[in-house]
């Protein structure tokens, strides 16, 4: 409804500049937004008043120009110029009645955007380091992730998928390390395990998988570990240079094969682990890209020549600097370290290109807010390398803190104190996990409160808007109780006899959905759709509250039967798009 009007106006103003009122050959955007009062109409532009200046006319003058030269339309009754120049668009009922004809037919597919231009996009989100199980501080950024992805389709755009499995670097080295050390204390050694290392009872379960495997091959005495450690780090357990240390003597005593066989059963489990968590909370990926085989296929270096290439690296106390600070960036970076190995930063750079040259016109990546030092860096690499920063969209998730009795939960990463995002599920359900992560902006903080997601209430969100889906289906099984079918056909002819308010206001809300997903796509936002599903529970409630569906006329009875089954439609997609389910009873 809300595109038809845009083109109506965009045609008049094409009249105005061939008329030469407006300046012709400029592109000008089209004004137009939802009223907040049925009183002003269900459109308002403040089109006039924008463009009267370019015009040399009065805004209220400019309106009428523009009023006049609108061609007709059967979905608008008339129109109003209101306060400074404000046109008011009073839509005829027949463009209410004809959303629901338009839901009917279209049924999963209402709201589906299908315009040209759309482009390839991929979307990363997670990508946590597989070092440990799914928190609640992944799960934020993983129901947000999957809720912009399947909007983004939606609203038109080919989007893919994509984790980043960060399967290389130390602290992968050090997830080894620590199932080693807790292999060992399986096999009876007493070692110093570090208190900065990976403290949680799955290190131990991996352990044992290993020693279920492998039996006692790669037992090592505590004196064969700590021999070869430096003696100003033996003392040390909770220092990094221990960890590093420990590193090292490791790769030595295991010796390759040894040293992958523990890195490598702990990356296997513990990916697993989290795919299969991701996919019970219904957030599935099209590719999990390897960080390893990234560095392997000789991406990163190509990444280096082309910054070198460019002119954008140098020199300095034996390391390879990539000239960020005059790109954009607060600082300089290193992508080569004295050593000769490649810096995270430099696979970060090949990462971007990599996913360029794969046909993207667009790198969306979803992190936590603890990367805001990214977006600067990684806009700095794409210019670096020659890109268009616009192709690169960085999207910070902030935390989201649980709640639990009013009192906040506490956690901690490294010790292993903290919620999994399984344990999260198995307390307040997927639904109300994927709904209460997207209710909120992503850029605001988010108080989770896990009474209010258990509760079976009306102040439970995704309680309230199941319900009115629940409710919805309700009538239908009474209908067929009675021995009676709905005729949608009958019900299509007879949506004239919908004049009560709330059947009014819950038309216009079913026509806002193609908008709210416009909305939702363009501004990363699918906390909006979250709102809007509450907001069309509230119209339902209020409509069931109010009315009998099941009345004895066959006409308005199926004019109703068809304006609650489209009601039914929109909600039920509403909820897929954010990854929560429709149940037909409650």
């Amino acid at each position: 409804m809300k595109e038809h009007l845009e083109e109506l106006l965009a045609q008049s103003i094409l009249h105005l500049q061939r008329e030469g009122v407006l300046p012709a050959r400029e592109e000008i955007d089209i004004q137009l937004e939802r009223t907040r009062s049925p009183e002003h109409g269900e459109f308002a532009s403040n089109q006039a008043m924008v463009l009267a200046k370019q015009a040399g006319l009065p805004p209220r003058e400019l309106a009428q120009a523009i009023i006049d030269r609108l061609p007709n339309s059967r979905q608008v009754d008339h129109l109003e110029i209101a306060g400074p120049g404000f046109i008011n668009f009073f839509l005829h009922r027949c463009a209410l009645t004809g959303v629901i004809k338009d839901v009917m037919r279209q049924k999963d597919n209402y709201g589906q955007l299908l315009r040209a231009g759309r482009n390839r996009v991929t979307v990363e989100f997670v990508s946590a380091n597989p070092t440990g199980p799914l928190h609640v501080g992944h799960g934020r950024g993983a129901a947000y992730g999957a809720s912009l992805a399947s909007i983004l389709t939606t609203a038109g755009y080919e989007v893919q998928r994509e984790y980043y499995v960060n399967d290389n670097g130390r602290q992968m080295d050090i997830l080894a390390v620590c199932v080693w050390l807790r292999y060992l204390e399986l096999c009876g050694e007493s070692v110093n395990f570090p208190d900065n290392g990976y403290q949680g009872d799955y290190i131990y379960d991996i352990a044992r998988i290993v020693r279920a495997d492998h039996g006692d091959k790669w037992r090592f005495t505590r004196q064969d570990l700590e021999d070869g450690l430096p003696a100003s780090v033996e003392q040390g357990g909770d220092g990094e240079l221990y960890l590093d240390a420990l590193i090292r003597r490791a790769r030595d005593l295991l010796g390759k094969n040894g040293y992958q066989i523990f890195f490598n059963t702990a990356l296997d489990n513990i990916l697993d682990d989290i795919k299969d968590d991701l996919s019970d909370f219904g957030v599935l990926f099209d590719v999990w890209f390897s960080e390893r085989e990234l560095e392997e296929s000789g991406a990163v270096e190509h990444a280096i020549d082309r910054l070198r290439e460019n002119g954008h690296l140098y020199q300095k106390e034996g390391a390879t600097w990539f000239r960020a600070s005059a790109l954009g960036d607060e600082k300089d970076r290193v992508v080569i370290r004295e050593n000769g190995r490649t810096t995270y930063f430099a696979s970060d750079i090949a990462y971007f290109m990599d996913k360029l040259e794969r046909g993207f016109s667009r790198a969306i990546y979803v992190f936590g807010a603890d990367h805001h030092g990214y977006v600067a860096r990684l806009q700095a690499a794409a210019r670096g390398l020659g890109e268009d920063p616009e192709r690169l969209e960085i999207l910070l998730v902030q935390f989201a803190v649980l709640y639990r009795f009013g009192e906040k939960v506490a956690m901690s990463t490294r010790s292993g104190q903290f919620i999994t995002l399984r344990e999260l599920r198995e307390e307040v359900s997927t639904d109300a996990a994927r709904f209460f992560y997207v209710m909120r902006s992503h850029d605001q903080h988010l108080d989770f409160d896990l009474d209010l997601a258990k509760s079976r209430s009306n102040e439970n969100p995704v309680f309230y808007i199941q319900y009115a889906h629940a409710r919805i289906c309700s009538v239908f099984r009474n209908l067929e109780q009675m021995d009676d079918r709905h005729n949608e056909a009958i019900g299509e002819a007879a949506l004239d006899l919908l004049t009560e308010d709330h059947e009014v206001q819950l038309m216009r809300s079913i026509s806002c959905f193609p908008e709210i997903i416009e909305a939702a796509a363009r501004l990363r936002a699918p906390h909006m759709l979250a709102h809007y599903l509450q907001s069309l529970a509230t119209d339902m409630h209020s409509y069931y509250n109010a009315h009998q569906f099941l009345v004895g006329e066959e006409n308005l009875r199926n004019a109703r039967l068809n304006l609650i089954l489209a009601t039914k439609i929109v909600l039920q997609k509403g909820l897929s798009l954010l990854g929560v389910s429709a149940p037909e009873e409650m």
